[in-house]
C-alpha cells in the first residue's frame, strides 16, 4: 500500500510531500496528466530516477504477433501494443558540474501538487548539490484540454546562497529505454525500439521529429518551442539527431536571480496523412501555444474545469479521505476522455500502459456512465469511435459464422486482440454493454441525431448478432448458450442471467429505435419481419432461477457446482494462484456479475430477489477485479447495506490512491475510477434511468453527513443535496430550464425558481449483513485497515 502519510489529504489536490523512491512508479501513475490524445505519466521533469517512462498518443501502437501453443479456427493472429512515444518531458540540470538528480547531495524538501481545479501539476524542490551548491526549482505541468496537440511544462530555478552557473538540456527523446516487468497478463508487452526515425527538422523557434513504427505503419510526430526569461547573458545551443533533439541553455545567476524556461509541446500522428501534413500540423499547434502563452494556456484550463467541475462536482461531507478520492477520481476520468476524439478510451486512459492500452467493456460499463451525466459530448464521441470499428466487428462476426457486429474483447483500433477465448471472444456480453450506453446516452440527452448518425445502426447490428448466438427451445423459451459473463471465472457458461438480459434489453432497444427511425432502419435492411423476430426472442428469454435457493444461479447450472474451498486458496488474486480449470467449475467469482445484472436490469427483479441474491453472492465474491467494488456498493445500498456500501464506495475510489491491487505502478484503473463516481451518485444517490426518467431513492450511511452532486440532463443542470432526512433537488443554469424527475417513486418538476425538497426513507435490509470469502472483506470506511 502507498504510505498515505506523505499524501496529506486535500479536497482539492493530490499532495506528495516527501520523496519516495519505493513508491515511484504508482506515483508516476497518480500524478499522470492527460486530455484522451496525450498522455504524459508522472516522471520527474529530469528523467531520472524512473520507473517506467510513459509519453503516449492515443490508439497509437504497434502490431506484435500473438504466439499460441496450439492455435485454433477463428484465433486472433497479432496483438496491438500502446507504444510510449517521443518524450518531450525531459529538462535535465547542471549546477556547475553536478547534475541535479535527487539521489545525490541533500534534499532539503520535495513536494508535488496535483491540482483538480488547475489541472496543474507542481513541483518544487529544494536541494543542495555534492559540490555545495543550494538550489530551489518549481515546475509546472499541463496537459490543455482546450489546446488537444499540446503540452506545456514552466521550469524556474534560481540559487539560494551563491551564485552558479546553469546548464539546462530540454531534450525530445525517442525510444527510450523500457524497464523489465512482470509476467503478470495485466502488464503491456514489451517493445524494442518501436520507432523508425523519418524526418527531423529545425528553426530558430521549433524542433520537430518526425517517427514511424515498423509494423502498424503509422506515423508521429513530435515538436518543441521555448520561451526564455533570464537576466544577463544568455548561451543557447541547439542539437537534433535522428532519434533525438536538445536546446540547451547556459545561464549565470546570483541569489535572487531566476532562469525560467516555458517549453512547449505538440503531439500528432496519423494512419493516412502524409509526413509533411503531420509535421505541418505539429508546427501549427506549437504556434498557436506560443499564440496563448504560458499564462493563455493555464487560464484556458482553469475555464474549462470551471465548467465541467460545474455539472459534475461530488461533496463528500464526513468522509474527508473519500472526498479527495472522487474528486482525483472524476479528474482522472475526465482527462481519460475530454479530447479523446471518436477514438478509445484504454482502461488505463493514457496514465500507464497496462493490458498493453487496450479498450475493454470497462469503457461502456464503468467509464462512459460518468461522462454520460457530467461530459455527454465525450460519451459520444466514444461511441461514434464503436461505430467507427463497426466493419472491423462484423467481419469478426463473419469469421465466427454469425451476423451482425461481434465486437472485440480487447483492442486499440477494432482488431480483436484477446489471444484468450473463454475470457475473450466468449464474453460477447460486451456488444450488450454497448448498446446500454447507446440507450443511456440518448435518454439522457434526447440527442436523436446521435442515434440518426451512429446510434440505430450500433443497436441493429449487436441485436443481429443476438440473433445468431440465441436459440428457441421446444417450450419457446429463447437461450444464449456457451458465453462468458462479467464473471471471467465463470467461462463459457449457458444462460448467463446478465448477458441474457441485457441481449433482451439490446433487442427491445433495436425494435423500438427501429419504429421511431423508419427511414434509417429500412437503409439498414431492417424490417417488420426481423422487428418482430427480435421482440420475440426479448420476451422469451430464459433466465434461470434456483426455486430452493430462491436465487438465480449466476447461469444454468451454476448454484450445483461445488464450493470453492477458500481456505485452501493460495492467495489472491486466484487467477495468478490456481489454474482456470479449477476456477472455471468452482462457485467462485472474480467480479460481480449477477449484482450487475441486479442493477442495470432492476425492473426484473424483486425487492426480495435482490435482496437474497446479494446475500448469496457476497460469499463467493472475490473482487480480483477492479470493476467490482463499485456494483457491490450499488446494490448493497439498494438492498440496505449502507454501512456495507460505504465500505465498498471506499474501496473502489481508493482502490490506486492506496495500490490495493498492486498494479497501480501500470496505470490508473478507470472503471475504478469511474466506479467511485457511481457508487456514490448510483448508491447512496439512487440514480437510475428507467423508461426514459430520471429516477432517485437516496439514503444516506451512518457517518456521511451530507452528499450534494450535479449531473447533466437534457440540457439542465441538476443538482442533488442528500442529507440523513431529507433531499433537495434543483436546477442551477438557467431560469427557463426544468427537470421532470421520480423520488423514490413520486414524480418532481424541478425548476431554478422552484427546489423541491422530500424526506429521504430509512431503509432497513430485509436480511443480515453478509459475510464475504476470508481475506476479502472490503476495506473499512471508517477507519479499518485492508484485510492481509
Amino acid at each position: 500500500m502507498i504510505d498515505r502519510k506523505h499524501h496529506p489529504i486535500d479536497p482539492w489536490r493530490l499532495r506528495e510531500n516527501e520523496f519516495e523512491l519505493e513508491n515511484l512508479a504508482q506515483s508516476e501513475s497518480l500524478f499522470a496528466l492527460s486530455n484522451g490524445h496525450i498522455g504524459l505519466r508522472g516522471n520527474l521533469d529530469e528523467g531520472e530516477p524512473y520507473a517506467i517512462p510513459g509519453t503516449y498518443l492515443n490508439s497509437f501502437y504497434e502490431r506484435r504477433p500473438l504466439p499460441y501453443a496450439e492455435a485454433g479456427y477463428g484465433y486472433p493472429e497479432q496483438g496491438q501494443t500502446l507504444v510510449d512515444v517521443t518524450n518531450g518531458k525531459l529538462i535535465r540540470l547542471m549546477v556547475d558540474d553536478s547534475p541535479f538528480d535527487i539521489r545525490y547531495g541533500e534534499l532539503h524538501s520535495h513536494e508535488r501538487v496535483l491540482d483538480f481545479r488547475s489541472g496543474i501539476l507542481q513541483r518544487d524542490a529544494d536541494w543542495t548539490s555534492p559540490g555545495g551548491k543550494r538550489i530551489k526549482v518549481r515546475s509546472r505541468r499541463l496537459v490543455s484540454l482546450t489546446q488537444r496537440a499540446i503540452a506545456a511544462i514552466e521550469y524556474v530555478v534560481e540559487p539560494v546562497d551563491q551564485p552558479a552557473r546553469f546548464v539546462l538540456q530540454s531534450e525530445l527523446v525517442a525510444n527510450e529505454t523500457q524497464p523489465q516487468l512482470s509476467n503478470d497478463p495485466r502488464v503491456a508487452a514489451a517493445l524494442d525500439s518501436p520507432l523508425q526515425a523519418v524526418s527531423h527538422d529545425r528553426d530558430d523557434e521549433e524542433i520537430v521529429l518526425i517517427h514511424r513504427t515498423r509494423s502498424s505503419d503509422l506515423l508521429m510526430a513530435a515538436g518543441m518551442s521555448h520561451e526564455i526569461e533570464s537576466p544577463g547573458r544568455i548561451a543557447v545551443d541547439i542539437d537534433v539527431r535522428d532519434d533525438w533533439a536538445r536546446t540547451t541553455i547556459i545561464c549565470e545567476l546570483k541569489p535572487g536571480q531566476y532562469l525560467r524556461v516555458v517549453k512547449l509541446l505538440a503531439y500528432g500522428w496519423s494512419s493516412l496523412r502524409s509526413e509533411t501534413a503531420i509535421g505541418d500540423q505539429v508546427a501549427a499547434a506549437l504556434a498557436g501555444a506560443r499564440f496563448s502563452g504560458w499564462s493563455g494556456l493555464v487560464e484556458q484550463q482553469k475555464m474549462f474545469l470551471d465548467d465541467f467541475w460545474d455539472a459534475a462536482d461530488v461533496e463528500v461531507h464526513g468522509h474527508a479521505e473519500l472526498q479527495q478520492a472522487v474528486r482525483f477520481a472524476l479528474f482522472h476520468v475526465l482527462q481519460s476522455g475530454a479530447r479523446a476524439e471518436r477514438r478509445a478510451i484504454p482502461s488505463k486512459g493514457l496514465t500507464g500502459a497496462g493490458y498493453d492500452g487496450h479498450t475493454f467493456w470497462d469503457t461502456e460499463g464503468f467509464v462512459l456512465p460518468v461522462l454520460t451525466y457530467t461530459m455527454p459530448d465525450s460519451a459520444a464521441d466514444a461511441l461514434r469511435w464503436r461505430h467507427s470499428i463497426l466493419d472491423q466487428a462484423k467481419e469478426r462476426a463473419a469469421a465466427l459464422g454469425l451476423r451482425g457486429a461481434a465486437f472485440p474483447w480487447r483492442t486499440i483500433r477494432g482488431q480483436e486482440c484477446s489471444a484468450y477465448w473463454p475470457a475473450g471472444t466468449a464474453a460477447f456480453h460486451l456488444n450488450a454493454d454497448i448498446a446500454e450506453a447507446v440507450i443511456r446516452y440518448h435518454t439522457a440527452t434526447g440527442d436523436d441525431q446521435f442515434i440518426e448518425d451512429v446510434g440505430l445502426e450500433l443497436l441493429v447490428e449487436t441485436a443481429r448478432l443476438w440473433m445468431s448466438l440465441g436459440h428457441h427451445d421446444r417450450r419457446g423459451r429463447w437461450h444464449i448458450a456457451g458465453v462468458t459473463g462479467p464473471d471471467e471465472y465463470s467461462a463459457v457458461a449457458d444462460d448467463n442471467v446478465f448477458t441474457n438480459l441485457m441481449a433482451s434489453k439490446n433487442l427491445r432497444a433495436a425494435a423500438e429505435f427501429a419504429v421511431l427511425h423508419p427511414a434509417k432502419a429500412r437503409a439498414l435492411s431492417v424490417d417488420a419481419e426481423e422487428e418482430a423476430a427480435w421482440r420475440d426472442a426479448a420476451s422469451d428469454v430464459y433466465i434461470p432461477y434456483d426455486e430452493e435457493l430462491g436465487v438465480h444461479p449466476q447461469a444454468e447450472g451454476f448454484t450445483g457446482h461445488a464450493e470453492w474451498d477458500f481456505e485452501a486458496s493460495n492467495g489472491y488474486p486466484l487467477m495468478l494462484h490456481h489454474p482456470y480449470f479449477e476456477l472455471y467449475r468452482k462457485q467462485v467469482i472474480k467480479q460481480a456479475d449477477v449484482m450487475l445484472a441486479t442493477y442495470w436490469c432492476g425492473e426484473h427483479f424483486t425487492p426480495e430477489e435482490k435482496a437474497r441474491n446479494f446475500d448469496y453472492y457476497e460469499r463467493l465474491t472475490v473482487r480480483d477485479s477492479s470493476l467490482s467494488a463499485c456494483v457491490q456498493a450499488v446494490m448493497a445500498a439498494e438492498v440496505g447495506h449502507l454501512d456495507l456500501a460505504y465500505d465498498y464506495a471506499y474501496e473502489a475510489a481508493l482502490i490506486d490512491l492506496l495500490d490495493l491491487h498492486h498494479n497501480t505502478r501500470d496505470g490508473l484503473h478507470m472503471a475504478s475510477l469511474g466506479g467511485a463516481w457511481t457508487a456514490l451518485v448510483a448508491g447512496f444517490g439512487g440514480l437510475r434511468s428507467r423508461e426514459g426518467k430520471l429516477c432517485f431513492n437516496p439514503a444516506l450511511p451512518a457517518g456521511m453527513t451530507q452528499l450534494a452532486f450535479s449531473i447533466r440532463w437534457r440540457g439542465a443542470r441538476l443538482r442533488v443535496e442528500i442529507r440523513q432526512d431529507e433531499v433537495t433537488y434543483a436546477v442551477h443554469n438557467g431560469a427557463d430550464v426544468e427537470v421532470t424527475l421520480t423520488h423514490a417513486g413520486e414524480e418532481l418538476t424541478v425548476t431554478s425558481a422552484e427546489p423541491v425538497t422530500r424526506p429521504v426513507e430509512r431503509r432497513k435490509p430485509l436480511l443480515p449483513r453478509p459475510t464475504q470469502p476470508p481475506g476479502r472483506e472490503p476495506l473499512s470506511a471508517l477507519g479499518g485497515t485492508l484485510p492481509a
